[in-house]
């Protein structure tokens, strides 16, 4: 194969993967079931599991946010009980946000729902050989993301 017949082939897997992979992030986070969160609450809830207790202002930092957006954001959480905060002990004018027990046993049961999902989906959609494929193909697509 040319090169450039190499690079227009690469080029077109890349979207067909990005396409790919968008359709399932998206039919898995149907499968969620955590609450009616928007998607920058679920973000923001992931980064809590993800990284620990923040700040509202190191959330919204990190999420590219305005601290008053992020602000707003927080206390829809925390009016549905999955963040709550206390004082932070170097600062007192900062709060520490962590997610609820609550939230953690939602995350919990939302990530399990989304695996039994797709477990019973590569199970009744794949032959054991195409299963095996896919374990192999694991190995490339941890490569690509890492």
């Amino acid at each position: 194969m040319h090169l450039t017949d190499h690079h227009e082939h690469v080029l077109l897997l890349a979207s067909e993967l990005r396409i790919q992979v968008c359709k399932l992030r998206r039919r898995l986070r149907e499968e969620a079931h955590i609450a009616d969160v928007t998607p920058s609450q679920a973000s923001v809830l992931s980064r809590l599991e993800r990284d620990g207790p923040a700040t509202v202002s190191s959330l919204a930092r990190a999420e590219g946010m305005r601290p008053q957006s992020m602000a707003a954001t927080v206390q829809a959480l925390g009016d549905a009980q999955l963040v709550t905060g206390s004082p932070d002990p170097l600062d007192k004018r900062q709060t520490i946000l962590t997610l609820t027990d609550h939230c953690r046993a939602l995350v919990k049961a939302s990530r399990a729902a989304r695996e039994d999902w797709l477990a019973r989906t590569i199970e009744s959609r794949l032959t054991q050989d195409e299963t095996a494929q896919l374990q192999q193909a694991m190995a490339l697509l941890k490569r690509l993301a890492d």
